[in-house]
Protein backbone atom coordinates (compact mmCIF):
# COMPACT_ATOMS: atom_id res chain seq x y z
CA UNK A 1 0.00 0.00 0.00
CA UNK A 2 1.18 3.40 -0.44
CA UNK A 3 0.70 5.32 3.01
CA UNK A 4 2.72 7.92 4.30
CA UNK A 5 1.43 7.16 8.05
CA UNK A 6 2.29 3.86 9.57
CA UNK A 7 1.45 4.65 13.09
CA UNK A 8 2.76 1.32 14.04
CA UNK A 9 6.10 1.95 13.50
CA UNK A 10 5.81 3.48 16.84
CA UNK A 11 5.30 0.10 18.22
CA UNK A 12 7.83 -2.50 16.89
CA UNK A 13 9.80 -3.30 19.68
CA UNK A 14 10.02 -2.77 23.47
CA UNK A 15 12.69 -0.20 23.40
CA UNK A 16 10.49 1.95 20.97
CA UNK A 17 7.58 1.46 22.84
CA UNK A 18 9.15 3.11 25.68
CA UNK A 19 10.58 5.68 24.30
CA UNK A 20 7.05 7.08 23.12
CA UNK A 21 5.21 5.84 26.15
CA UNK A 22 2.47 8.52 27.06
CA UNK A 23 1.93 7.47 30.58
CA UNK A 24 4.16 5.40 32.50
CA UNK A 25 3.87 3.61 36.59
CA UNK A 26 6.64 4.17 39.27
CA UNK A 27 6.91 2.54 42.64
CA UNK A 28 6.54 6.72 43.82
CA UNK A 29 3.31 7.11 42.17
CA UNK A 30 1.88 4.34 44.47
CA UNK A 31 0.79 4.32 48.54
CA UNK A 32 0.40 1.00 50.44
CA UNK A 33 -2.67 0.42 52.56
CA UNK A 34 -1.81 -1.19 55.29
CA UNK A 35 -4.29 -2.81 58.17
CA UNK A 36 -3.19 -3.63 61.69
CA UNK A 37 -4.35 -4.10 64.68
CA UNK A 38 -3.30 -4.46 68.73
CA UNK A 39 -2.35 -8.02 68.91
CA UNK A 40 0.82 -9.97 68.93
CA UNK A 41 -0.28 -12.28 65.82
CA UNK A 42 0.14 -11.42 62.37
CA UNK A 43 -3.58 -12.61 60.55
CA UNK A 44 -4.67 -13.25 56.92
CA UNK A 45 -7.48 -11.35 55.76
CA UNK A 46 -10.04 -13.80 54.75
CA UNK A 47 -12.20 -11.18 52.79
CA UNK A 48 -8.78 -9.92 50.82
CA UNK A 49 -6.65 -12.63 50.04
CA UNK A 50 -2.67 -11.75 50.04
CA UNK A 51 -3.58 -8.96 52.09
CA UNK A 52 -2.53 -9.22 56.35
CA UNK A 53 -4.07 -7.59 59.32
CA UNK A 54 -0.33 -6.95 60.71
CA UNK A 55 0.33 -6.93 64.83
CA UNK A 56 2.76 -3.64 65.57
CA UNK A 57 5.99 -6.00 64.81
CA UNK A 58 4.76 -6.90 61.63
CA UNK A 59 4.00 -3.54 60.69
CA UNK A 60 7.24 -2.09 60.65
CA UNK A 61 8.61 -5.10 59.53
CA UNK A 62 6.40 -4.64 56.43
CA UNK A 63 6.96 -1.19 56.13
CA UNK A 64 10.59 -1.84 56.26
CA UNK A 65 10.15 -4.05 53.59
CA UNK A 66 8.64 -2.12 51.41
CA UNK A 67 10.76 0.99 51.62
CA UNK A 68 13.49 -1.18 49.93
CA UNK A 69 11.44 -1.86 46.99
CA UNK A 70 10.88 1.60 46.40
CA UNK A 71 7.66 2.30 47.88
CA UNK A 72 7.90 5.97 49.62
CA UNK A 73 4.53 5.85 51.24
CA UNK A 74 1.94 4.33 53.30
CA UNK A 75 -1.59 4.94 54.59
CA UNK A 76 -2.83 3.11 57.82
CA UNK A 77 -6.53 1.58 58.33
CA UNK A 78 -6.68 0.04 62.50
CA UNK A 79 -8.77 -2.58 63.43
CA UNK A 80 -10.46 -1.20 66.75
CA UNK A 81 -10.99 -3.42 69.28
CA UNK A 82 -14.78 -3.68 70.35
CA UNK A 83 -14.19 -2.23 73.57
CA UNK A 84 -12.77 0.45 72.96
CA UNK A 85 -15.45 1.96 70.61
CA UNK A 86 -17.93 4.14 71.66
CA UNK A 87 -21.05 5.75 69.86
CA UNK A 88 -18.73 9.31 69.76
CA UNK A 89 -15.53 7.41 68.85
CA UNK A 90 -13.19 9.35 71.78
CA UNK A 91 -10.91 6.46 70.88
CA UNK A 92 -9.51 8.06 68.03
CA UNK A 93 -8.05 10.83 69.61
CA UNK A 94 -6.01 8.62 72.64
CA UNK A 95 -2.43 9.93 72.35
CA UNK A 96 -1.41 5.86 73.31
CA UNK A 97 -3.80 4.34 71.17
CA UNK A 98 -2.72 2.08 68.37
CA UNK A 99 -2.61 4.57 65.62
CA UNK A 100 -0.23 6.81 67.59
CA UNK A 101 2.00 3.97 68.44
CA UNK A 102 1.45 2.68 65.22
CA UNK A 103 2.96 6.18 63.81
CA UNK A 104 5.92 6.12 66.07
CA UNK A 105 7.16 2.87 65.14
CA UNK A 106 6.92 3.30 61.45
CA UNK A 107 9.26 6.63 62.29
CA UNK A 108 11.48 5.46 64.59
CA UNK A 109 12.12 1.93 62.54
CA UNK A 110 11.98 4.12 58.94
CA UNK A 111 11.79 7.80 59.33
CA UNK A 112 11.86 8.55 55.50
CA UNK A 113 8.88 6.63 54.81
CA UNK A 114 5.63 9.36 54.55
CA UNK A 115 2.59 7.96 56.87
CA UNK A 116 -0.69 9.06 55.87
CA UNK A 117 -3.86 8.57 58.17
CA UNK A 118 -6.84 7.49 57.68
CA UNK A 119 -9.48 10.36 59.71
CA UNK A 120 -12.30 9.19 60.38
CA UNK A 121 -14.72 7.27 63.35
CA UNK A 122 -15.84 4.21 61.34
CA UNK A 123 -13.00 2.04 62.93
CA UNK A 124 -13.84 3.64 66.35
CA UNK A 125 -17.45 4.07 66.17
CA UNK A 126 -19.87 1.37 67.54
CA UNK A 127 -22.38 2.20 64.97
CA UNK A 128 -19.66 1.63 62.55
CA UNK A 129 -20.78 5.12 60.63
CA UNK A 130 -18.25 7.88 59.84
CA UNK A 131 -19.80 10.38 62.20
CA UNK A 132 -21.42 10.82 65.05
CA UNK A 133 -25.21 9.12 65.13
CA UNK A 134 -28.17 10.16 66.31
CA UNK A 135 -31.43 8.01 66.21
CA UNK A 136 -34.28 9.95 65.42
CA UNK A 137 -38.32 8.84 67.10
CA UNK A 138 -39.39 7.89 63.60
CA UNK A 139 -36.30 5.64 63.07
CA UNK A 140 -34.30 7.81 60.88
CA UNK A 141 -30.46 7.52 61.45
CA UNK A 142 -28.67 11.15 61.12
CA UNK A 143 -25.03 11.23 61.11
CA UNK A 144 -24.44 14.51 62.48
CA UNK A 145 -21.66 17.01 60.68
CA UNK A 146 -20.63 19.55 62.85
CA UNK A 147 -20.16 17.42 66.17
CA UNK A 148 -18.30 15.24 64.07
CA UNK A 149 -15.96 17.53 62.93
CA UNK A 150 -15.28 18.94 66.35
CA UNK A 151 -13.89 14.97 67.10
CA UNK A 152 -12.25 14.51 63.90
CA UNK A 153 -10.14 17.99 64.12
CA UNK A 154 -8.88 16.28 67.64
CA UNK A 155 -8.22 13.03 65.97
CA UNK A 156 -6.08 14.38 63.02
CA UNK A 157 -4.55 16.49 65.77
CA UNK A 158 -3.60 13.54 67.81
CA UNK A 159 -1.81 11.75 64.58
CA UNK A 160 -0.17 15.26 63.70
CA UNK A 161 1.38 15.03 67.09
CA UNK A 162 2.42 11.67 67.17
CA UNK A 163 4.28 12.45 63.53
CA UNK A 164 2.11 11.60 60.64
CA UNK A 165 3.18 13.40 57.05
CA UNK A 166 -0.29 13.75 55.91
CA UNK A 167 -3.71 13.57 57.27
CA UNK A 168 -6.03 12.05 55.13
CA UNK A 169 -10.13 12.80 56.00
CA UNK A 170 -12.29 10.03 54.34
CA UNK A 171 -15.76 10.94 56.55
CA UNK A 172 -17.04 13.49 53.85
CA UNK A 173 -18.16 15.72 56.76
CA UNK A 174 -19.12 19.38 55.10
CA UNK A 175 -16.39 21.78 56.26
CA UNK A 176 -14.08 19.47 57.56
CA UNK A 177 -11.01 20.05 55.77
CA UNK A 178 -11.08 23.92 56.95
CA UNK A 179 -11.51 23.12 60.46
CA UNK A 180 -9.00 20.53 60.37
CA UNK A 181 -6.60 22.82 58.83
CA UNK A 182 -7.32 25.33 61.25
CA UNK A 183 -6.86 23.18 64.21
CA UNK A 184 -3.58 21.90 62.56
CA UNK A 185 -2.24 25.38 62.34
CA UNK A 186 -2.96 26.81 65.33
CA UNK A 187 -1.32 23.54 67.35
CA UNK A 188 1.98 24.52 65.12
CA UNK A 189 1.60 21.85 62.72
CA UNK A 190 1.62 23.59 59.41
CA UNK A 191 3.63 21.29 57.41
CA UNK A 192 1.24 18.43 58.33
CA UNK A 193 -0.64 17.84 55.24
CA UNK A 194 -4.13 17.07 54.35
CA UNK A 195 -5.24 14.54 51.56
CA UNK A 196 -8.89 15.24 51.45
CA UNK A 197 -11.43 12.20 50.05
CA UNK A 198 -13.05 14.84 48.57
CA UNK A 199 -15.06 12.31 46.19
CA UNK A 200 -15.64 9.35 47.88
CA UNK A 201 -18.91 7.94 46.43
CA UNK A 202 -21.21 5.39 48.31
CA UNK A 203 -19.63 2.20 46.28
CA UNK A 204 -20.61 -1.10 46.19
CA UNK A 205 -16.90 -1.86 46.28
CA UNK A 206 -16.28 -1.43 49.90
CA UNK A 207 -17.07 -4.69 51.14
CA UNK A 208 -14.05 -6.40 51.26
CA UNK A 209 -11.89 -3.45 53.53
CA UNK A 210 -15.29 -3.75 55.66
CA UNK A 211 -14.05 -7.33 56.44
CA UNK A 212 -10.93 -6.87 56.82
CA UNK A 213 -11.82 -3.97 59.80
CA UNK A 214 -15.02 -5.08 60.88
CA UNK A 215 -16.53 -1.75 60.43
CA UNK A 216 -19.52 -1.99 58.44
CA UNK A 217 -22.75 0.37 59.66
CA UNK A 218 -24.84 -1.38 62.25
CA UNK A 219 -27.69 0.18 60.95
CA UNK A 220 -28.38 1.97 57.86
CA UNK A 221 -25.99 2.76 55.42
CA UNK A 222 -23.92 5.97 54.34
CA UNK A 223 -25.48 7.64 51.61
CA UNK A 224 -26.49 10.83 53.63
CA UNK A 225 -22.64 11.48 53.28
CA UNK A 226 -20.94 9.77 51.10
CA UNK A 227 -21.56 10.85 47.18
CA UNK A 228 -24.55 9.50 44.33
CA UNK A 229 -22.09 6.82 42.01
CA UNK A 230 -24.56 9.15 39.14
CA UNK A 231 -23.29 12.20 39.89
CA UNK A 232 -19.91 14.13 38.37
CA UNK A 233 -20.43 17.95 38.60
CA UNK A 234 -21.16 17.13 42.30
CA UNK A 235 -17.42 15.79 42.59
CA UNK A 236 -16.06 18.99 41.34
CA UNK A 237 -18.24 20.98 43.68
CA UNK A 238 -16.41 19.11 46.47
CA UNK A 239 -12.95 19.34 44.77
CA UNK A 240 -13.67 23.31 44.97
CA UNK A 241 -14.29 23.72 48.16
CA UNK A 242 -11.89 21.31 49.59
CA UNK A 243 -9.15 23.31 47.45
CA UNK A 244 -10.62 26.78 48.94
CA UNK A 245 -10.34 24.88 52.42
CA UNK A 246 -6.95 24.07 52.66
CA UNK A 247 -6.23 20.28 51.41
CA UNK A 248 -3.07 19.90 49.39
CA UNK A 249 -4.41 17.37 47.84
CA UNK A 250 -7.81 15.96 46.96
CA UNK A 251 -8.67 12.02 46.55
CA UNK A 252 -11.12 10.14 44.35
CA UNK A 253 -12.56 6.98 45.75
CA UNK A 254 -12.94 4.32 44.08
CA UNK A 255 -10.50 4.65 41.03
CA UNK A 256 -11.32 1.97 38.67
CA UNK A 257 -15.39 2.83 37.88
CA UNK A 258 -14.56 6.18 38.06
CA UNK A 259 -12.19 7.44 35.73
CA UNK A 260 -14.04 10.00 33.78
CA UNK A 261 -14.43 11.85 37.78
CA UNK A 262 -10.53 11.30 37.92
CA UNK A 263 -10.25 12.62 34.41
CA UNK A 264 -13.01 15.68 35.15
CA UNK A 265 -11.33 16.47 38.71
CA UNK A 266 -7.64 16.43 37.03
CA UNK A 267 -9.02 19.23 34.78
CA UNK A 268 -10.53 21.27 37.88
CA UNK A 269 -7.36 21.62 40.32
CA UNK A 270 -4.56 22.64 39.76
CA UNK A 271 -3.68 20.03 43.18
CA UNK A 272 -2.17 16.84 43.42
CA UNK A 273 -4.83 14.04 42.62
CA UNK A 274 -5.06 10.84 44.16
CA UNK A 275 -7.45 7.80 43.35
CA UNK A 276 -7.91 4.58 45.64
CA UNK A 277 -8.02 1.61 43.53
CA UNK A 278 -10.13 0.18 46.61
CA UNK A 279 -10.65 -3.43 48.07
CA UNK A 280 -13.56 -4.72 45.82
CA UNK A 281 -11.35 -3.71 42.88
CA UNK A 282 -8.21 -5.89 44.29
CA UNK A 283 -10.69 -8.25 45.17
CA UNK A 284 -12.38 -8.86 41.41
CA UNK A 285 -8.67 -8.70 39.89
CA UNK A 286 -7.10 -11.25 42.73
CA UNK A 287 -9.97 -13.87 42.21
CA UNK A 288 -10.22 -13.73 38.51
CA UNK A 289 -6.49 -14.21 38.07
CA UNK A 290 -6.66 -17.07 41.18
CA UNK A 291 -9.53 -18.39 39.00
CA UNK A 292 -6.93 -18.38 35.50
CA UNK A 293 -9.52 -16.05 33.74
CA UNK A 294 -6.72 -13.55 33.80
CA UNK A 295 -2.86 -12.69 33.89
CA UNK A 296 -2.71 -11.12 37.46
CA UNK A 297 0.39 -8.89 36.54
CA UNK A 298 -0.64 -8.01 33.36
CA UNK A 299 -4.08 -7.14 34.49
CA UNK A 300 -3.21 -4.97 37.88
CA UNK A 301 -0.42 -3.15 35.86
CA UNK A 302 -3.40 -2.30 32.94
CA UNK A 303 -5.31 -1.13 35.51
CA UNK A 304 -3.07 1.24 37.20
CA UNK A 305 -1.82 2.72 33.93
CA UNK A 306 -5.19 3.42 33.23
CA UNK A 307 -6.30 5.37 37.09
CA UNK A 308 -2.44 7.29 36.19
CA UNK A 309 -4.15 8.03 32.55
CA UNK A 310 -7.06 9.19 33.73
CA UNK A 311 -5.34 12.07 35.74
CA UNK A 312 -4.21 10.68 39.18
CA UNK A 313 -1.05 10.88 39.88
CA UNK A 314 -0.92 9.48 42.99
CA UNK A 315 -2.62 5.91 43.41
CA UNK A 316 -3.52 4.05 46.56
CA UNK A 317 -3.37 0.35 45.85
CA UNK A 318 -3.14 -3.00 47.97
CA UNK A 319 -0.72 -4.20 44.71
CA UNK A 320 1.87 -1.70 45.59
CA UNK A 321 4.52 -4.25 46.70
CA UNK A 322 3.82 -6.64 44.30
CA UNK A 323 3.81 -3.96 41.24
CA UNK A 324 7.16 -2.12 42.80
CA UNK A 325 8.73 -5.53 42.35
CA UNK A 326 7.29 -6.30 38.91
CA UNK A 327 8.40 -3.35 37.51
CA UNK A 328 12.10 -3.50 39.29
CA UNK A 329 12.20 -6.91 36.45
Amino acid sequence: MNISHRPRRNRKSAAVRSLVAETTLSPSDLVLPLFFHDDDEDVAIDSMPGCTRWSLDGLVTEVTRVSKLGIHAVVLFPKIADQLKSPTGEESANPEGLVPRAIRAIKSAVPEMCVITDVALDPYSSDGHDGIVERQDDGRILVLNDETVEVLCDQALCHARAGADIVSPSDMMDGRVGEIRAELDDEGFEDVSILSYSAKYASAFYGPFRGALDSAPKDGDKKTYQMDPGNIREALREVVLDEEEGADMVMVKPAGAYLDVIAAVREATVLPVAAYQVSGEYLMLKSASASGWIDEKAAVLESLIAIKRAGASIILTYFAADVAQWLAE
